[in-house]
């Protein structure tokens, strides 16, 4: 059979390969990017889904807009009002099968073979493999514990001229990281100084521990004075997403961007799924119009800083010296750094293959880096783990480590 030259150009996820050594009994794992599901408000889901059945069976049983289904969009557009983003007519988003079908339709309608899109080293996994399914000529812009560094990022934006860079400023996966008020604000200004679209992924802005997070680069850019408001939003493509504060099963996220851009996502979004699920689309709606989301969110906000405390706490008390990390203000991801001290291994991976015999696992870092792989490093996730499988988990890690 022969299958698409672009196929060549992507792999199959590591983290994916890793998944199927996870089959031992009794392993403690901390590789998997999902929430925990005990956390799922299945009461205000299923009662939700009961409403829509109730009130407009045939718009959540009947094909639907690909635009998506309207009472969903309005109320999105009221919960990004909530985060600051004012002005958003519901109009201005489109709903998407998760926030990884906007990766895919901004690939589809932005990238041609040869493109250069700058990404950060590290980033999301899948955002690579789909932005080189398109073609793309991927460059790593570095980050630090305060997320991009801004002064390289216009070096490269300058030097390259991308097509567009794509960020995760919000507790990046998987670097864990904030971007800060002030690099946004640069951010923004280099969009429009060079004319370059920004792709705003935000799926786990919500996700956070203490203090709220700087508005994201979408309300910002709102907040700005009328000429440069116009400019910044020309130039703006924000990526939300239900999945990781509600439930990924439904399978809702959405993308705000300019209207031509919308436009033509829509018309290639019909060609792939049609609409996103309208069932899914008339639950969701029914959830947020209930008003259930601010307690959601306060009590994973709570159970999540828990956990990442405890990890990071065992994580130096386990390693020390060995390890560098920035403690995480939110998200679900550590994002550590094997440092060589006492002459032990910068190797994740060989690390990654001592953890799983001492029944622990964890992800190595270099899937993520689109270029300059650092192999030191590698992700923890203390989403799905209680603060006592937390605690095993990490001593297991610290004898992995020191045998």
């Amino acid at each position: 059979m022969q299958f698409a030259s672009r196929l060549e150009l992507i792999e199959t996820s590591a983290i994916r390969e890793l998944f199927k050594l996870l089959g031992k009994p009794g392993i403690i794992s901390f590789a998997g990017g999902f929430p925990d599901a005990s956390l799922f408000d299945v009461q205000g889901i299923s009662e939700a889904s009961i409403r829509a059945m109730e009130q407009e069976p045939g718009a959540a049983l009947q094909y639907g807009a690909t635009e998506g289904y309207q009472p969903l969009r309005e109320q999105i557009s009221s919960f990004m009002r909530s985060k600051g983003v004012h002005g958003m007519a519901p109009e201005g988003l489109i709903v998407t099968t998760g926030s990884q079908q906007a990766l895919d339709l901004i690939g589809k309608t932005l990238i041609n073979p040869g493109d250069k899109v700058i990404v950060e080293g590290p980033t999301f996994l899948a955002t690579i493999q789909c932005f080189r399914l398109y073609g793309a000529k991927l460059i790593c812009a570095p980050i630090d514990g305060q997320g991009v560094q801004v002064d390289k990022l216009e070096q490269l934006i300058a030097e390259h001229k991308p097509k567009l860079v794509y960020l995760i400023p919000t507790f990046g996966n998987p670097s864990g990281t904030l971007l800060n008020l002030e690099r946004r604000q640069r951010v923004l200004e280099l969009a429009v100084k060079y004319n370059t679209v920004v792709v705003e992924d935000d799926p786990y802005g919500d996700l956070y521990f203490g203090n709220p997070p700087p508005p994201s680069l979408l309300a910002l850019a709102a907040q700005l004075p009328a000429s440069q408001r116009e400019a910044a939003l020309a130039l703006l493509v924000y990526c939300g997403s239900l999945s990781k504060v509600l439930s990924p099963g439904l399978r809702v996220g959405w993308m705000a961007a300019p209207p031509e851009l919308l436009a033509k996502a829509t018309m290639c979004k019909q060609f792939s799924d049609a609409h996103t699920s309208t069932f899914a689309q008339a639950t969701a709606a029914q959830y947020l119009k209930a008003g259930r989301m601010p307690a959601t969110l306060a009590k994973v906000r709570s159970v999540y800083a828990e956990r990442a405390a405890a990890m990071g706490a065992a994580l130096q008390r386990e390693l020390g010296e060995a390890i560098e990390f920035t403690q995480p203000q939110g998200g679900l991801f550590f994002w550590a750094r094997l440092t060589g001290a006492g002459n032990k291994t910068r190797d994740a991976a060989e690390f990654a293959k001592r953890a799983i015999k001492q029944g622990v696992a964890f992800v190595p870092g270099a899937p993520f880096y689109a270029a300059g792989v650092d192999t030191s490093t590698l992700r923890l996730s203390f989403a799905t783990a209680d603060v006592t499988k937390i605690e095993e988990g990490m001593g297991r890690l610290g004898q992995a480590f020191f045998e």
